[in-house]
């Protein structure tokens, strides 16, 4: 059965510790499952789009996308040449999301400056985009320089998202890309935040309704009070640590910790709350599964039922 024709599923495959058959092997099941799309992360490890680019090859009939690809270490030049051979290799398949990251990991990790994260977003999309097309730029903003152009035969421009929570960045993805994916965003934020700021965007611009894809940690289990301790024990800091936007979204939705923006419960209690995104505006989700191997094939079944 469809439960929704309005909202699309779609798994977030943890790729953290998984050598590259075990990735493949999750995208594979998702794809049998009938699950819409597959999303990877970018953080320190595998490559996520090289990953695509050969999980791609071995798995027909799932869409693809990243979540996120942090812009600070990528020349807009760089990443558009990764991203056209990834949608080269794919068959057009892939989902381009990219977004800032944080100011903990940018500056702690990376070294660079994060002062001004909109204005560097705004820049790195105008240079980005055109590169997408195939067209030559010749950029020079306050915050980076891109000069020249990507030229990868056979590829179709992606779909290209911005990852973004607070209203700066909703109207950035509203103007400027296909969309948004968020995390750590109840069902009330949706509609009442992320919905009207983006879409307003995206109709000032003159482009079409965007995507809305949500992030959400989604298990099928008989045991719920064992399911929200084990996803306390992942999300520690979330909403506590170096990431103040995630807080933003918590405190928006009136819940204290992440663990009371997932979805935990039997069939009828996860179709309910993934309606409730549907009804809030939300077009696509993205479900992390983490429960056991039979809770996990129980929450791939009714997912998977959205289409």
């Amino acid at each position: 059965m469809i439960l929704s024709a309005d909202m699309k599923s779609g798994v977030f495959v943890t790729t953290h510790g998984l050598a590259l058959d075990a990735v493949i092997q999750q995208v594979r099941a998702a794809a049998q499952a009938g699950v819409s799309a597959a999303w990877l992360p970018q953080v320190f490890g595998d490559d996520a789009l090289t990953t695509l680019a050969v999980t791609g090859r071995e798995v027909a009939d799932i869409k693809l996308g990243t979540a996120i690809v942090p812009t600070y270490p990528r020349h807009p030049l760089m990443l558009a040449g990764q991203a056209l051979t990834a949608q080269g290799a794919t068959g057009g398949r892939l989902t381009l999301t990219v977004g800032p990251s944080h100011r903990a990991i940018i500056e702690g990790a990376y070294g660079y400056s994060y002062d001004r994260p909109v204005r560097h977003v705004r820049e790195y999309l105008a240079a980005l985009a055109p590169l997408l097309r195939g067209e030559s730029v010749e950029y020079r903003g306050e915050t980076l320089t891109a000069v020249g152009a990507v030229n990868v035969p056979g590829a179709t421009p992606p779909s290209l998202m911005l990852a973004a929570l607070g209203p700066a960045m909703l109207r950035l993805a509203g103007e400027l890309t296909d969309g948004t994916v968020t995390l750590f965003t109840g069902p009330r934020t949706v509609a009442n935040h992320v919905v009207p700021t983006i879409t307003r965007a995206a109709d000032k611009a003159g482009r079409p309704a965007p995507r809305i894809v949500v992030g959400l940690a989604v298990c099928v289990s008989d045991d719920v009070p064992a399911r929200r301790e084990l996803l306390g024990s992942i999300y520690t800091a979330v909403g506590t640590g170096g990431e103040p936007s995630y807080r933003a979204m918590l405190d928006r939705e009136g819940v204290a910790t992440a663990v009371d923006v997932a979805i935990i419960g039997d069939e009828k209690t996860v179709e309910h709350k993934l309606r409730q995104y549907a009804d809030a505006g939300a077009n696509e989700f993205m479900a992390t599964l983490f429960g056991t191997d039979d809770e996990n094939a129980r929450t791939l079944e009714l997912i998977a039922s959205f289409g």
